[in-house]
C-alpha cells in the first residue's frame, strides 16, 4: 500500500502547520495536530487515529487562562503510551508563550497546559515550537522532554530572535532553566532538536541574517549543557514568496535534524535537511555527520526534481528499526504551479534517494480564494511507522479549503 491518502480534517475553515506522532509500540495509534480555525479563532486541533490513519476523531486543546489563540503546534511520542503537544499561545499579538500538553493514555485525554516559557508583551515572544521525547533505545535520559522555540525579543523595537532550548526531566511537570543555543548577534527562525541512540542531543537552527548558516550544537549530558556551535553548511535562503506567478504564501527556511537509531550500517549518523536557493530555485539539500556533529558532509540535493521547480517545507524522520531515511516536501514540479507532496527515501545512509509523489491529486495553494493566499502554514511533517513504513501530513486544498491530509505507506524498501 502506497500513495494512499487519508482526510484528517474537513470543512471550510483553514487548518495548517500539521505535525504527527506514532506510538512505536502500537503503531496503529497516531496523533496529529494543526492550527484549526473552525471555532473562528486559531486553536490547536488534535486528531486521533486508532487504525493507522484511516479514520480520525478530532477535538481542540484548551487555551491557558487569559489567552485568546494558539499556533505552531508539534506533537511527539514517548514510551509507553505518552503523547505531548507544544504550541505558541497568545492574547492578541503579544505575550507569546510556549506551552505543553500531555497525555498518558494514548491521546484519549490531555492534561491542562503547562507553561514552558512565558512571553511578556512585545518584550518577549516565544514562538515556532518544536518538541521531542527521548526514546533512544540505549539512552540513559529516556523520557526526557526537549522543547525548542524561537525566542523573539523587543519585537516592535528593532529586536531580534535566538534559538532557545528547554528540558523537563519529570515528564513535563517542571522545566529547567532554558539554554540559549544561538548567538545574540544572529537572528534565527524555528530551531529543531533530535536525539540519538545513546541520548546525545542535537540542537539545530538556521540564521536568517547574512551569511545564512545551518548551525548545530551537541549535548552529551541529556540537554544539561551544549558544546560549541558547528557549521553544517552555508545556506542560500529561499525568497519569502517563491518566484512563481500566482504565489503569495510565505516560505520560511527552517532547520530539520534527525538521527539513525537503528543497529544497521549507518547507526549513529545524524542528518541535517533544509531548503536552499543556491541554484536559483528552491531545492531540498541534506548533509550528514558520522562523528556526532563534529564534521558534516558536503550538501547534496535529495529530490531529483527538474531544474527551476520549487521544492520546499522539508521534514525528516529516520526509521528507528531499519534506519530508512524519510524526507517529505512540497513540490510544483509537475506543472510549475500546482502543488504535490513527495517523499524521498534512502536505505543506504543518504547516498541515494528514491522520490515518490504521495499526493493523489495536485492542488492549488490558493484553493477557492479569488486572490493568492498569504499563508499555507510554515511546515509539514513525516514520522516513521516501523518497520519500514511512514505517514506524512500536509495542508491540502483539494476540497477547496485548507485541510490536513495524511499520506501513508507500509512498503519496506530494500
Amino acid at each position: 500500500m502506497t500513495n494512499f491518502n487519508f482526510a484528517v480534517t474537513s470543512g471550510v475553515f483553514p487548518k495548517f502547520e500539521p505535525s504527527i506522532a506514532v506510538n512505536l509500540l502500537l503503531p496503529q495509534v497516531m496523533i496529529a495536530v494543526a492550527v484549526d480555525n473552525t471555532s473562528g479563532v486559531p486553536l490547536i486541533g488534535l486528531y486521533r487515529s486508532l487504525d493507522g490513519g484511516a479514520n480520525w476523531s478530532n477535538q481542540s486543546l484548551p487555551l491557558p487562562p487569559g489567552f485568546t489563540g494558539a499556533e505552531a503546534p508539534v506533537v511527539a511520542y514517548g514510551f509507553p503510551n505518552t503523547f505531548v503537544v507544544t504550541s505558541h499561545c497568545f492574547p492578541g499579538e503579544t505575550d507569546g508563550t510556549t506551552v505543553i500538553y500531555k497525555s498518558v493514555d494514548n491521546g484519549t485525554s490531555f492534561g491542562s497546559p503547562v507553561i514552558v516559557n512565558s512571553g511578556y508583551g512585545t518584550y518577549i515572544n516565544n514562538d515556532e515550537t518544536n518538541v521531542i521525547i527521548d526514546v533512544g533505545q540505549s539512552s540513559p535520559y529516556l523520557g526526557n522532554i526537549y522543547v525548542s522555540y524561537n525566542h523573539q525579543f523587543n519585537v516592535d523595537n528593532g529586536g531580534s530572535s535566538t534559538a532557545f532550548f528547554s528540558r523537563s526531566q519529570d515528564g513535563g511537570i517542571t522545566w529547567n532553566q532554558p539554554i540559549v543555543l544561538s548567538s545574540i548577534a544572529d537572528q534565527v527562525e524555528r530551531p529543531d532538536v533530535a536525539f540519538d541512540l545513546t541520548g546525545n542531543v542535537y540542537g539545530a537552527w538556521i540564521t536568517t541574517n547574512l551569511p545564512s548558516r545551518f548551525m548545530v550544537r551537541l549535548s552529551r549530558d541529556g540537554g544539561s549543557s551544549f558544546g560549541n556551535a558547528v557549521l553544517v553548511s552555508l545556506v542560500t535562503p529561499v525568497p519569502t514568496v517563491l518566484p512563481v506567478t500566482g504565489y503569495a504564501f510565505r516560505v520560511l527556511t527552517f532547520a530539520n535534524v534527525s538521527t539513525d537509531r537503528s543497529s544497521g550500517q549507518f547507526s549513529g549518523r545524524a542528518y541535517a535537511v533544509w531548503q536552499d536557493f543556491r541554484q536559483g530555485y528552491s531545492d531540498i539539500l541534506m548533509s550528514f555527520s558520522d562523528d556526532t556533529g563534529t564534521t558534516w558532509s558536503d550538501p547534496l540535493s535529495i529530490t531529483g526534481a527538474p531544474a527551476g521547480s520549487q521544492n520546499f517545507f522539508p521534514a525528516i524522520d529516520v526509521d528507528p528499526l531499519l534506519g530508512v531515511v524519510n524526507i517529505i516536501y512540497y513540490s510544483n514540479q509537475i506543472d510549475g504551479f500546482l502543488l504535490d507532496v513527495y517523499v524521498a527515501r534512502s536505505i543506504n545512509g543518504g547516498q541515494n534517494f528514491t522520490n515518490t509523489r504521495i499526493t493523489n491529486t495536485s492542488f492549488s495553494p490558493n484553493a477557492g480564494s479569488p486572490t493568492p493566499v498569504t499563508v499555507i502554514g510554515d511546515y509539514i511533517d513525516i514520522i516513521s511507522v516501523p518497520p519500514g513504513g511512514y505517514i506524512g501530513v500536509w495542508t491540502d486544498t483539494s476540497t477547496g479549503a485548507q485541510n490536513i491530509v495524511a499520506g501513508y505507506s507500509n512498503i519496506v524498501i530494500t
